[in-house]
């Protein structure tokens, strides 16, 4: 049996393919390295492995996908949790940007856009990353995503720039004072999340200019600041100038993207919400 995870900070999805390739699906808390101690690690994959492997069939391999796996002191908690559960698996750990690379392209090439909370991007080469521009975290960067567009509004929303009819509709849904957002972005924890949940109301609206340009503004920033720059480096021009889309925010703004992308010379050809079911495929058939 093989076991393939993809993990973010609030979920990870897991799946299992036995060798009769029956494939076995569960979600559980996510599994990220800056976040948890050993115990709840434990506790999580101790959660999943019995769902996913319930005839108790040898586990082989586990290939681990997730954000923060940067070295082996950082994977020591999950090593250690699925060395108790798969003691004779061989584990691979891969970073969450590999993920999105292997769901969109295979062994192919193109350019990888993560367009979720945050966002992310890099330059994939026959099955290899090339290249990767820091994507600097909500306070630095995250250009083209969801915390993105959401601090954006939220900038405008304490100056008094949001036009008046979506001040109204923003205050009869999200009840927040000017004390409320201070406190919730600058006090309380989880402030990229909260900034991040803003968007949806935003992209129900798109049909409104305000919330359009704003959101072509940050769609704007990520192509402008990362995926146009990856033309510069690539060995293949016309692999640079297709990119696939791994998030739902990336989703939600599909045909705004592949408007945007024309004027600098992108072509937009590939969105997916997740990667698990792609990396399942990847691992199970290749691509």
């Amino acid at each position: 049996m093989v076991i393939i995870a993809e993990s973010g900070a609030t979920k990870t999805a897991w799946r299992a393919v036995s060798e009769d390739g029956t494939v076995y699906a569960v979600q559980t808390d996510g599994l990220s390295p800056t976040c948890l101690d050993r115990e709840r690690t434990s506790d999580i994959v101790r959660k999943a492995i019995p769902e996913l492997n319930p005839q108790g069939k040898m586990i082989e391999t586990v290939h681990f996908y997730g954000a923060g796996l940067v070295s082996a002191e950082s994977a020591a908690p999950l090593t250690e949790a699925l060395g108790m559960w798969c003691p004779l698996a061989e584990v691979e750990f891969h970073s969450d940007i590999l993920a999105a690379a292997r769901a969109l392209w295979g062994d192919g090439s193109g350019v990888v856009a993560i367009m979720g909370t945050g966002s992310n991007s890099c330059l994939y080469e026959n099955g290899e990353i090339v290249r990767n521009i820091r994507p600097g975290g909500y306070i630095l960067g995250d250009e083209g995503s969801a915390v993105s567009l959401g601090r954006s509004f939220l900038a405008d929303c304490i100056k008094g720039l949001v036009p008046a009819e979506i001040s109204q509709e923003f205050d009869q849904e999200f009840g927040l004072d000017y004390n409320s957002i201070v406190r919730k972005v600058y006090k309380e924890q989880a402030a990229s999340a909260f900034m991040a949940s803003l968007a949806p109301f935003i992209t129900q609206r798109l049909s409104h200019p305000y919330l359009k340009e704003l959101t072509e503004d940050c769609l704007e920033g990520f192509i402008t600041r990362a995926l146009s720059r990856y033309t510069e480096s690539a060995k293949d021009a016309e692999a640079a100038a297709k990119v696939g889309v791994v998030g739902s925010f990336g989703m939600a703004c599909s045909d705004m993207l592949m408007n945007l992308g024309k004027k600098h010379g992108l072509e937009f050809v590939k969105f997916i919400k997740s990667p698990i079911d792609e990396l399942t495929r990847y691992h199970k058939y290749g691509i």
